[in-house]
């Protein structure tokens, strides 16, 4: 890692420690709620980033990756299977001989036998990286909008299913999701007091993830995803597998969704349909279109402003409309993103009457 790219990161390691003590200072700690789901969501949005601005596939499907892993931690960490272990079931005795099963009690004081959230959450990792291999296969043959159409599709299959599904909690989605602990004294959950831990695991999540990025950019691979963006026949002619890269990096976005679907919904205590929205999608897009396609940085900024006035209600019931707007806006004057935006060449041309 080169030492611009550990200055650049420093600086976020800065931003993130320097927010929670503006917090703390003010006594606005509050805050810490909505940034941490910002911050979370920031992680589907620079994993979409990477498919989008370095890949060059656009994907209108990855509310329906974030659902999968969301509600599938969220099923089997509230599924009661203490029944089935005491009418003999082998394979539930099986997984509680081995750990895999954790004790508890419900609100009411019930005793409850669940899936423990490590495991929970490893299997719907899982789950949704081969779901997105199995998709991405025939869909990524595709391009421009009939990508985009196949992954709308997919996304609305998965919205569906959600919504009508008892398992899943049809329009109720699932609620009482237990707290993920990730080592001793570090559970991702919303207690009030344990708001600047959560606020610190999120923020140390993304920074993980980011790192990942920035080094995969900057790689071998990096480089040939630029290829494929760039010209994807020469790049193919060039000797490099475009249908391989493609679906990798197709897969790795959608376990970043993944992760931040596992981890907010534990952090909110649950998930509902709407989080598999097709608005969803189109948000993360216009997020990552308006940061600049092929900057992480420009997509983490605008992701972390944006959703954290979405969540504040600065918006209000014109949330969509809002976003709708921006998007708009910024294709016709910053088609490059908002941070590569130069105000005064912008000015010159509008005083020239360009």
């Amino acid at each position: 890692m080169g030492s611009k790219k550990i200055t650049s990161i420093a600086l976020l390691v800065a931003v993130v420690i320097a927010v929670q003590l503006l917090t703390q200072l003010t006594g606005t700690s509050y805050y810490l709620t909505q940034l941490t789901m910002t911050i979370y969501s920031c992680l589907l949005i620079v994993g979409l980033c990477l498919v989008m601005g370095y890949a060059g596939q656009i994907s209108l499907g990855h509310a329906g990756f974030f659902a999968i892993g969301g509600y599938t931690s969220a099923s089997l960490t509230t599924t009661n299977l203490l029944p089935a272990l005491e009418k003999g079931s082998t394979c539930v005795g099986l997984l509680n001989k081995i750990g895999f099963l954790v004790t508890s009690t419900s609100m009411f004081g019930e005793p409850l036998l669940t899936v423990h959230p490590w495991v929970a959450c490893l299997l719907a990792i899982t789950i949704t990286a081969l779901i997105a291999f199995l998709i991405g296969i025939p869909v990524l043959k595709l391009k421009g909008h009939y990508l985009a159409m196949a992954t709308l599709g997919f996304g609305i299959i998965i919205f569906r299913i959600v919504l009508a599904m008892e398992i899943f909690g049809e329009a109720d989605g699932i609620s009482d999701v237990p707290g993920f602990t990730l080592l001793p004294g570090l559970t991702v959950n919303g207690d009030m007091g344990n708001r600047v831990v959560n606020y610190y695991i999120a923020a140390g999540v993304l920074v993980f993830g980011f790192v990942l990025l920035l080094n995969l950019i900057d790689s071998r691979v990096g480089r040939a995803l630029r290829g494929i963006h760039g010209a994807e026949d020469a790049a193919d002619a060039m000797g490099i597998n475009t249908a391989r890269y493609k679906l990798y990096t197709f897969v790795l976005s959608a376990v970043f969704a993944a992760v931040a679907g596992v981890l907010l919904t534990h952090y909110t205590g649950g998930i509902s349909p709407s989080d598999a929205g097709v608005m969803k999608s189109v948000r993360y897009v216009a997020i990552v279109a308006i940061g600049g396609m092929a900057s992480l940085w420009g997509a983490l900024t605008m992701g972390g402003l944006l959703n954290f006035l979405s969540l504040r209600g600065m918006f209000g019931s014109y949330d969509d409309a809002v976003f709708g707007a921006i998007l708009i806006i910024i294709m016709l004057f910053a088609p490059d993103g908002v941070l590569r935006l130069s105000i005064w060449s912008k000015l010159k041309q509008l005083k020239e009457g360009k």
